[in-house]
């Protein structure tokens, strides 16, 4: 797996203050940002699904969704 190093600066109060808790500030940004990497991944599967949705299935007619629910009603 190859890896890149990314770089920050923050206070040294902010700094301080983790690592009094016992805080592995580098464990937290790198799952932080390995979970916001996996979220902007799921949004664009997303994104995509919803287009092939769009290009393959036509919107349903007016009044369909009513007259479905009616019907299911009169079976039971």
């Amino acid at each position: 797996m190859c890896s890149a190093v990314v770089s920050t600066r923050i206070g040294k109060k902010t700094k301080e203050t983790l690592k009094e808790a016992g805080i592995d500030i580098s464990a937290e940004a790198r799952n932080h940002l390995e979970g916001l990497a996996e979220e902007v991944r799921a949004r664009k599967s997303l994104e995509q699904l919803n287009a092939i949705i769009k290009r393959t299935m036509p919107p349903a007619k007016k009044g369909y969704a009513a007259r479905s629910v009616r019907e299911d009603r009169e079976r039971s």
